[in-house]
């Protein structure tokens, strides 16, 4: 299993961060720090391309969580593109896709911030 990772790429005006293979409470330690590293750059507008990303269980769940709430507090602005549909269920069995928007592409993401 390859660890999980956090690939960022600046688009226009928006940061887009592929996350990539497992969001668990194996590779939470691991993807808690990037994403914390990650918003620390004071980017105003973040795009998460979960495309890659192959299983996402309660842990993962709250990493994401946690990094919509860092940048809520910091007033930025966290959506998610490309999410899986696995995913898209656990996001709207547990109700986050009331606090979390969620985009089918990252162009649909990207165009909301005028990017």
């Amino acid at each position: 299993m390859a660890d999980p990772s956090v690939e960022t790429i600046a688009s226009g005006r928006c940061l887009v961060a592929r996350v990539s293979g497992e969001m668990d409470y194996v590779t939470d330690p691991v993807l808690r720090p990037q994403f914390k590293e990650l918003l620390s750059r004071g980017e105003r507008f973040i795009v998460l391309d979960l495309s890659d990303v192959s299983f996402c269980d309660s842990a993962g769940l709250n990493v994401l969580l946690g990094a919509w709430r860092q940048a809520d507090t910091s007033g930025a602005v966290l959506v998610l593109a490309c999410v899986p549909e696995p995913l898209r269920r656990i996001l709207q069995m547990a109700g986050v896709d009331q606090l979390l928007r969620v985009y089918d592409t990252v162009t649909e993401a990207e165009a909301i911030f005028g990017g």
